[in-house]
């Protein structure tokens, strides 16, 4: 069994206090990590040995994504979430075909890693064409197939196929150990009713996978379905129906009071906080240092690529904690360590994956590496800023080289074995279509 070595002048580590190595050298035996610490106290190796000097950090962790959406990127802009839903989105998704989601995923997976993103948690149709996408190109796929009541009906005979379904697509392809697993997508409380959606969660916690659910995105996405209910909030309603007694990822969660706060905490849920589809959209600021400080895993997320508008996820490291700041007009509500810990290893949490995120021994290997070369990076006179200057300041630009797995999939800022311009150019023509026959 093979061993590589990796030299770097620096590494955040992301596990506990988010510290910063100098001088480090990482070993990779099978995909995982074996050792990590300074080069003067790394074991003897005989094995290949890469001197890649800059920084090295884990990859980023996307917690929430529609990736395929990358094929109606930037439609229906100003538009309120439920307008911009019925109006463009669904009616342009209406149209697409296995094919069109390949392309779009191929051209997402291609653009997160180019950006640092190793993982990405998805809940999308089409889920065979996204494994495909995926394996191809070697991103960390968590995939959990979408249910929503426009396409699978919304009562309990009518879903019934699909959970069977996905269950067949979580036997074929579920692995913890290879780049894929697999969990299930209910859209939301709205959408499908709660009997449905406790049918659903009840499949998902016999196979102890996961549940992805949108919960409380807007401010009055649950108004009807509360008012039927006398009054009780969304949460505890799914709460009520058993929905999060398994391993649940809340995406989005803005709306939440401090009851519902606790109950995820109590519950264990896991949440995806998309601060910069939340402000494009007009949804509201999750109350995320409240979520954090009650132990919630709470990982960071682009959401689609078309209510972002890209799948860059140092975006959301930036913004996390600008919102929580200005939100609380507290500067110290949320640090940069905070925001990367939330891109890698509490991400990884909330999404399932519970070896991916760090670099300590026994991680899988998925780390990245950013060029400190650049003026945004400097000056550096203590580790504190450093790491300040990455989150702060990081952006894909930075970021030249990609391991998933131990693998590299990005080598000096390109894909290796993938036609990038094919895939632009197949995006732009099966996107320009869906929007003639749509006729939106």
């Amino acid at each position: 069994m093979t061993t590589s070595r990796y030299l770097a002048d620096h590494a955040i580590t992301c596990n506990g206090d988010v510290s910063l190595l100098s001088d480090v050298a990482i070993d990779v035996t099978n995909g995982r990590i074996s050792w990590i610490g300074k080069q003067a106290d790394a074991p003897v190796h005989h094995g290949p040995t890469s001197e890649l000097g800059g920084l090295v950090m884990p990859g980023l962790v996307n917690s929430h994504a529609h990736t395929p959406m990358t094929l109606v990127r930037g439609a229906g802009d100003g538009l309120p979430l439920m307008d911009w839903l019925t109006k463009v989105m669904w009616p342009r998704e209406g149209q697409m075909t296995v094919e069109d989601a390949l392309w779009g995923m191929r051209l997402g997976a291609a653009e997160m890693l180019l950006s640092g993103v190793t993982s990405t948690c998805e809940m999308y149709l089409f889920e065979d064409a996204l494994v495909e996408a995926a394996t191809e190109i070697g991103i960390r796929l968590a995939i959990t197939p979408g249910i929503i009541s426009a396409v699978h009906g919304n009562s309990l005979a009518a879903v019934d196929n699909r959970i069977t379904e996905i269950a067949e697509f979580h036997s074929e392809y579920h692995d913890p150990e290879s780049l894929i697993t697999v969990g299930f997508g209910p859209h939301s409380a709205y959408d499908l009713p709660l009997e449905v959606c406790s049918e659903i969660a009840s499949a998902a916690q016999d196979l102890q996978t996961l549940l992805h659910i949108h919960v409380c995105e807007t401010a009055t996405e649950g108004a009807a379905l509360e008012a039927q209910n006398g009054g009780r909030s969304t949460v505890q309603l799914l709460s009520d129906h058993g929905i999060f007694d398994g391993r649940v990822l809340a995406a989005h969660s803005i709306w939440l009071n401090n009851v519902d706060i606790e109950t995820f905490a109590q519950k264990g849920v896991g949440v995806a906080h998309c601060p910069v589809s939340n402000m494009k959209l007009a949804s509201g600021t999750a109350p995320i240092t409240a979520m954090r400080a009650k132990g919630i895993d709470v990982g960071l997320a682009t959401d689609g690529p078309a209510s972002n508008d890209d799948l860059d996820l140092w975006q959301e490291i930036k913004f996390a904690p600008l919102l929580a700041r200005v939100s609380s007009l507290d500067a110290s509500s949320m640090t940069p360590q905070d925001a990367l810990t939330m891109a890698t290893v509490e991400g990884s949490r909330a999404i399932g994956n519970d070896d991916v995120g760090t670099l300590e021994v026994g991680a899988k290997a998925d780390f990245i590496r950013l060029n400190l070369d650049d003026p945004t990076f400097v000056p550096v006179t203590n580790d504190d800023e450093l790491i300040a200057h990455v989150a702060w300041a990081g952006s894909g630009r930075h970021v030249t080289d990609v391991w998933v797995g131990g693998t590299q999939v990005v080598a000096d800022g390109r894909l290796p074995n993938f036609d990038l311009e094919q895939a632009l150019h197949e995006v732009q023509s099966r996107g320009k279509r869906l929007a003639e026959d749509s006729g939106t």
